[in-house]
């Protein structure tokens, strides 16, 4: 039969895949591949049924947004495609949950790239076109054709970032404020070195630079501000500092924790962020460690951050790790089995930049040697690295920092109680010994209560469920979200 997507008309049969293929190019014509790539990537699965379109995603973020942006051009191109609009549902998925990571593909890696390409003034040189810095950035390219012709690194992008969920919420919330800048005003993303968070930022300037809206963006980091404002101080700079920093619509400033300590420079951050905040522009900022930690910032800008949307970064779990790992190496064009794939992700457990360093030496070896690796090899040529990658943790070691967070005698994880007082740690526990360490899961099962370890798949499934909700667990006098929870009991491992 014949279907009309949204002005192009495609000839499709009556099979429900086609259908959906022919909807997804009808809802690109009719929103914009970029847009569409954003949200109907690999994270997003559709499904036809008679009239029924079933939208799957991963988690509650996507759902609400998909729900509340997209029903409508959904129910449009499948009119088009079917004679009347389909019944649209949207479920969040089990397996898309459940995927601990996707593999995408593009040229940078959670965390691993390099620092924003910025001139002098520390400006986005790769504005969109139009806006007043853009108008700069071109003059002065015109001006120097020798350094037009200098080649630049690319912004990262979100098609390049693993999805795992260590990182899930982080990375929702980048979409959400790059597809509808303001919604979440400031954005505040912490977590430690390397975990991705310039990776999102220079992702929504990379979302917003294609994006068709005309929107004036800034991303500098806080060392450059602080820069700045030095040099306003010295002379009358304040105004046009000011007019720089306030007059974008999207202003992305990177390590605010570099702020601390510097009174002044953190009073004229407050400023310009009540400045940008009015007149309804994002905000987006990031640092190292949560809101609550930055209050010697003072209590206007910390609570400014707190009114928010403050999302956390994880250190990545074993299978982004794989994730990045497999991407490295595709980058690379380096052919490694998957037996030392899988050692480097599970050894080299920090962060993305670490498993870059060690796909780099791998890659390095096999081209002074002219030989295909072998594990034996690999762990050889890696073994400074995984010696030195943090400390042994003990079954014995996370029952005592659970217990300890949640106030639970030693020996409540092992017990036959079924509370929820006592249920939710035990859970915590061995999803957190999963994470932390070697042990099989017949041997964390058998160690909190003699449980199976199907029991252990369960519970890790229940934790990830917490977190991709943000639900709040605890025992009956204090509850914090599940993030918060585990960030707690690793600085008690310090692990974290």
């Amino acid at each position: 039969m014949k279907v009309r997507a949204v002005g192009v008309v495609q000839d499709v049969t009556t099979d429900d895949m086609d259908i959906v293929s022919a909807l997804i190019a009808a809802l690109k014509e009719r929103v914009g591949a970029e847009r569409c790539g954003l949200w109907f990537g690999n994270q997003t699965r559709l499904s036809l049924r008679g009239q029924t379109l079933r939208v799957d995603v991963p988690n509650a973020f996507f759902q609400d947004w998909l729900r509340s942006n997209f029903r409508r051009d959904l129910e449009e191109c499948s009119a088009q495609l079917l004679g009347s609009p389909a019944n649209i549902e949207f479920h969040v998925d089990s397996e898309l949950a459940a995927a601990e990571a996707v593999e995408p593909s593009g040229a940078a890696v959670n965390g691993s790239s390099d620092a924003p390409s910025h001139g002098r003034d520390g400006t986005d040189e790769s504005p969109r076109e139009g806006s007043a810095i853009g108008e700069r950035t071109a003059s002065r390219r015109r001006a120097s054709t020798k350094q037009a012709d200098k080649p630049r690194r690319r912004y990262a992008d979100f098609a390049s970032f693993v999805v795992g969920h260590s990182n899930r919420v982080a990375q929702a919330s980048a979409l959400m404020v790059a597809e509808k800048p303001g919604c979440l005003s400031p954005l505040y993303i912490y977590g430690g070195t390397g975990v991705g968070k310039t990776h999102l930022l220079e992702s929504i300037i990379s979302a917003t630079a294609a994006s068709p809206q005309k929107t004036r963006t800034l991303f500098v980091t806080s060392e450059q501000f602080t820069t700045h404002y030095v040099e306003a101080t010295q002379g009358r700079g304040f105004p046009s500092l000011r007019q720089k920093y306030r007059s974008p619509d999207l202003l992305v400033v990177d390590d605010i924790h570099f702020f601390i300590g510097k009174t002044g420079t953190a009073f004229e951050f407050q400023q310009t962020l009540d400045a940008v905040l009015r007149k309804g522009g994002q905000v987006v900022l990031s640092g190292n460690v949560p809101p609550a930690e930055l209050e010697s910032l003072g209590p206007e800008l910390t609570s400014r951050i707190s009114g928010g949307a403050c999302v956390s970064l994880e250190a990545p779990d074993h299978a982004v790790r794989l994730a990045i790992v497999k991407q490295l190496c595709e980058r690379n064009e380096l052919l490694l089995d998957e037996e030392i794939q899988q050692m480097v992700a599970s050894r080299l457990t920090d962060n993305a930049r670490q498993l870059s360093g060690a796909i780099n030496r791998l890659h390095a070896t096999c081209r002074a040697t002219g030989e295909r690796l072998t594990v034996t090899m690999a762990e050889r040529e890696l073994a400074d690295m995984t010696m030195h990658n943090g400390r042994v943790v003990h079954l014995p070691e996370i029952e005592k920092a659970v217990c300890d967070v949640f106030g639970l005698r030693p020996e409540s994880l092992r017990s036959d109680r079924k509370s929820r007082t006592v249920s939710q740690p035990r859970m915590l526990a061995m999803w957190l010994a999963r994470k932390h360490t070697r042990s099989a899961l017949s041997e964390i099962g058998d160690y909190f209560g003699r449980r199976s370890h199907t029991t252990v798949i369960s519970a890790q499934k229940r934790v990830r469920g917490w977190m991709a909700e943000g639900e709040s667990i605890g025992g009956s006098d204090q509850h914090w979200k599940a993030e918060e929870v585990i960030r707690r009991v690793e600085a008690k491992l310090r692990v974290g």
